[in-house]
């Protein structure tokens, strides 16, 4: 064991691992959520200028062009969230869904019922417009450029507001992994894209692979703490796994070490999500046995009742203040 058998020291860890996340998010948060409103502004631009600024809202423009749905939502007063204008529009729920996580229409829908939710969203969305924002809609007179820019610049505000944790998270997941990557290669490992069609214990020794696909079987947790049945019945999907490595000193048929990037800006939403990690484990051994491990990198706020959950269902983490860690793995 690493961390898990060790919660004398968890208390002093989880200080140093809140106090990490918090320099680096002083420091480089508010960065990451620039550049993403610059793109974000530019894109409202864009999306503005396809729809005459808002002056030419219909079924046909949000058919051609499914990508904009976001910035008109964020265009209303309130701003709508999917649900919202889901539920005023009595749109088909699948509509919204392929087209803002998609960016596409969804193939197979009838065009009788397209239409219908189009006309639909271009009812409530043009009954809802924002005024105070977009000016020049109340008397009709053609907006100047600083108005347009004006009015980007809001609704991108609008729209990183909505998603600021998945970019805040996004930006912090790439350093984790940047920060395994320096580590590793300091010591002499490749990275390296394991094809798809091999074994995980085919792993190329002395390598490693960033977002993996490993197979496992899907099994039902149908217990609060976490336990599973066997596999008989269950799917076979992919997992996708952070960081796969395959020690130098690994044995023929041997098991990678899987990793886990795990970081968070407080303590309420990691034992939210807790159970998630187990579940991983869970899936991996039924699959492969317990000779299979999975670790979790951990930065920010995680505490004791976190790292005891995680301990009880047989995880262990590297610290990211103390990446030294990873030594103990034979790396």
């Amino acid at each position: 064991m690493i961390n898990a058998n060790k919660p004398n020291l968890w208390k002093e860890d989880v200080a140093r691992s809140v106090d990490l996340y918090n320099t680096w998010f002083m420091q480089f948060a508010p960065e990451a959520y620039r550049s993403t409103r610059v793109q974000t502004t530019a894109d409202v631009k864009a999306a503005l200028k396809v729809l005459d600024n808002l002056k030419s809202i219909n079924p046909e423009i949000i058919m051609n062009n499914p990508t904009i749905v976001p910035t008109l939502r964020m265009c209303t007063a309130p701003p709508l969230a999917r649900d919202r204008l889901t539920g005023l529009g009595y749109l088909n729920k699948s509509i919204l869904s392929s087209m803002e996580d998609k960016g596409a229409v969804p193939p197979k829908m009838k065009e009788l019922e397209l239409v219908r939710n189009f006309t639909a969203i271009s009812g409530v969305i043009t009954k809802l417009l924002d005024k105070d924002i977009f000016t020049w809609l109340e008397d009709g007179h053609v907006p100047t450029d600083e108005e347009v820019y004006r009015a980007s610049t809001i609704i991108a505000d609008r729209l990183c507001g909505a998603v600021a944790n998945p970019i805040i998270k996004n930006a912090q997941e790439q350093r984790q992994l940047a920060l395994i990557a320096s580590y590793l290669e300091e010591r002499g490992y490749d990275r390296i894209k394991h094809p798809s069609d091999k074994p995980i214990t085919e792993m190329k020794k002395g390598t490693y692979s960033f977002i993996m696909n490993v197979p496992i079987y899907q099994s039902e947790v149908t217990s609060e703490d976490g336990e599973s049945g066997d596999n008989e019945g269950a799917s076979k999907v992919n997992l996708a796994i952070d960081v796969v490595i395959q020690k130098k000193t690994a044995q023929d048929g041997e098991y990678p070490i899987l990793i886990e990037c795990k970081s968070a800006g407080d303590f309420t939403n990691t034992n939210k999500r807790r159970k998630e990690e187990a579940i991983k484990s869970i899936q991996l051994r039924n699959t492969y046995g317990s000779e299979l491990k999975l670790y979790l990198f951990l930065c920010g706020y995680f505490d004791t009742p976190y790292l005891g959950y995680e301990a009880a269902e047989g995880l262990d983490w590297i610290w990211e203040h103390r990446i030294s860690d990873f030594d103990q793995l034979g790396i």
